[in-house]
């Protein structure tokens, strides 16, 4: 049973959310890059180049359109490029262009920054073990 004073955890993560946007909205917007996941999908693009809308709104579960929006963006802001899937004309695969590729490690920098920032008052054990209970209640939620 849940004691009653405790606050609710999705309050607590819906609080961490908007934290963790406006400091990330805050941090990229000299480089073009604006809110709703975008640095979310350029690190995927990065990381696997030629992965699919399709494929990418699978993995990070997002829907269709925010996926769209994003990718949009970032192709306007010369982050990445289409090229049409040779198995299946009708699909582009996603790919990052050199610009992507160079602000590649200043995006993982903010990124770390923002997580030194969030654990800065834990010892590394308890980083280590908050990181291993939100998996778990990730978990949960995709079961809901």
């Amino acid at each position: 049973m849940l004691n009653s004073n405790r606050e609710p955890i999705g309050k607590l993560i819906s609080q961490l959310y908007r934290q963790n946007q406006k400091f990330l909205v805050k941090e990229l917007l000299p480089y073009g890059i604006g809110s709703g996941g975008q640095h979310i999908f350029l690190k995927l693009i990065v990381n696997r180049p030629g992965i699919t809308q399709d494929q990418m709104t699978n993995e990070m579960k997002f829907d269709k359109a925010t996926t769209a929006r994003s990718v949009k963006k970032l192709e306007e802001a010369g982050y990445i490029e289409r090229r049409t899937d040779p198995k299946d004309r009708r699909s582009s695969l996603l790919y990052p262009t050199p610009k992507a590729v160079k602000f590649a490690p200043v995006l993982q920098s903010i990124l770390a920054d923002l997580d030194s920032k969030l654990t800065l008052e834990l010892t590394g054990e308890e980083a280590d073990q908050l990181i291993a209970l939100l998996q778990k209640v990730n978990k949960n939620s995709e079961k809901l």
